[in-house]
């Protein structure tokens, strides 16, 4: 399988007052195209470091970030802004939808960035409303719909450029059961179409709906099983 991911030696290192503190401690991470990984770990792990690094929110201290067989440990923001754009879809567990636009519009931002024409976004964005359930939403405010809503429209953001790559940081965290079930769904149902999902959580049984678990553990990857047979 062809890595898409592919973090080597990788550290991230801090200054404090007092000494510098190693958030990332020489991980080595691949995840191959068309995979649905989940990485683990207790908060002060390294975990949110590796999600901004893998998100290319962020560059390793030193270290190499191969994306997509890109390096682009030393790109400037500006670079890293066309990656995230163009190559990842972004899940967050508090939705980052912004209050004051539409779902429509929400959804529509990636593309606008991308200066596509203002009728195809708006097109894509309402095609991908409309496979999250949300036809009917199109033009209610993140205020006017419930946590779930508010998800799936933060989900139809995230592939409405068709990225290969779905970044999920804690998707489920401010959902109830039930409805982070759903979203779960989704997420499942986007990596049997192909895309490559890398899912963020502390939840035990959420990773466990993806095919490996990759665990964060002082700033290491300490452990890696085998794909899960019951997802393979």
């Amino acid at each position: 399988m062809e890595n898409l991911i592919e973090i080597q030696d990788v550290f991230k290192i801090y200054p404090s007052a007092e000494d510098e503190v190693k958030a990332l401690r020489g991980i080595n991470i691949t995840v191959g195209k068309g995979e649905f990984v989940a990485v683990v770990g207790s908060s002060g792990s390294g975990k949110s470091t590796m999600m901004n690094i893998l998100g290319c929110l962020d560059v390793p201290t030193t270290g190499s970030y191969f994306l997509d067989g890109q390096d682009v440990s030393h790109f400037s923001d500006d670079e890293l802004s066309t990656i995230r754009n163009e190559k990842i879809g972004f899940i967050f567990q508090g939705f980052h939808l912004i209050p004051g636009l539409s779902a429509l519009e929400n959804v529509e931002l990636p593309l606008l960035y991308r200066g596509v024409p203002r009728h195809e976004r708006k097109a894509a964005a309402i095609d991908a409303l409309t496979r999250m359930g949300l036809a009917s939403r199109l033009h209610h405010c993140p205020n006017q719909m419930s946590g779930g809503q508010q998800q799936r429209v933060a989900i139809a953001r995230a592939i409405v450029g068709k990225p290969p790559i779905i970044l999920a940081d804690e998707p489920t965290g401010n959902l109830d059961q039930k409805t982070g079930a759903e979203v779960m769904s989704l997420l499942k149902e986007l990596h049997q179409e192909g895309k490559t999902i890398v899912l963020i959580t502390h939840d035990q049984k959420v990773a466990a709906c993806a095919q490996r678990i990759i665990e964060i553990s002082d700033g290491q990857a300490v452990q890696e099983p085998e794909l899960l047979t019951q997802n393979a």
